[in-house]
């Protein structure tokens, strides 16, 4: 990787290591789908391994640093300025059903801004990684937003509503209003950290969900900035709130489509 830093150093040996058990968990899962014990129980406790080893590899107790995490929240360490921000595994319920689309996203934070953040795809090994002036990269590759202009034929990512959201009629109908506006399907992966990973890379070019949590989209923020795309909360405030509606796309197309949101 190209990326050199002391901080970005331990997410991607953190990463690396907790890799190695998220792949054999997952192996575990697909036994699981065949068989008539609920695989649910096995997911809830592979993301607390994931989440543990990420913590002990990123040295927290000698840094003093902070940590948000999706598992156990917030630790408070004496530099709070400084913290490190993980979702163990991003896209659990596919984890959950062996759909072989989910991550581990890192990414560290000083003083409220996200300085450097990875994106890792176990299964695929594609490693998403980017830190503030570095580029981003996709493993040793450096990566682009598309330069798509087209809107109409423009290939889109979003997510729906969780079964528990209050605003499952406004978010379906805003899904069905900005479908109509493209020739291809809006797709949905189940991974929002995998969906800006793909936007930063012109997979997609563009992304948008909403009633999301901090620890789903810090890695991806920084890797959209840092390859060229731009990213921005719906609501107009910055991304530290509750939950988070993201715009996240090329340069060419990013007010068009947040015309429609």
């Amino acid at each position: 990787m190209k990326i050199n830093s002391p901080q970005f150093n331990l997410m991607y040996k953190a990463c690396m290591k907790a890799s190695k058990v998220l792949i054999r968990d997952f192996g575990e899962i697909e036994k699981l789908q065949v068989s008539e014990k609920a695989p649910g129980d096995f997911v809830t406790a592979a993301d607390k391994r994931v989440e543990k080893i990420i913590i002990k590899e990123l040295n927290i107790e000698k840094s003093k640093y902070s940590v948000l995490s999706e598992e156990t929240g917030i630790i408070k360490g004496v530099n709070e300025g400084n913290r490190w921000i993980i979702d163990p595994i991003d896209g659990t319920t596919n984890f959950l059903n062996g759909v072989p689309h989910f991550a581990i996203s890192v990414a560290y934070e000083e003083n409220g801004e996200i300085i450097s953040g990875i994106i890792f795809d176990p299964i695929k090994n594609e490693m998403f990684a980017a830190q503030k002036d570095s580029g981003a990269y996709l493993n040793n590759t450096r990566m682009r937003v598309s330069n798509k202009s087209d809107f109409k034929n423009s290939l889109i990512v979003s997510g729906g509503p969780r079964s528990t959201s209050k605003n499952k009629d406004f978010i379906f109908k805003e899904y069905e209003k900005v479908s109509k506006e493209f020739h291809h399907p809006v797709r949905k992966s189940g991974s929002a950290a995998l969906d800006l990973a793909y936007v930063a890379a012109g997979r997609y070019d563009a992304s948008w969900q909403r009633e999301l949590n901090y620890w789903d989209i810090a890695a991806g923020i920084i890797i959209m900035k840092e390859s060229g795309g731009f990213i921005d909360n719906l609501n107009g405030e910055g991304f530290l709130t509750k939950k988070i509606d993201f715009i996240a796309s090329n340069t060419k197309i990013h007010e068009k489509l947040r015309s429609f949101l």
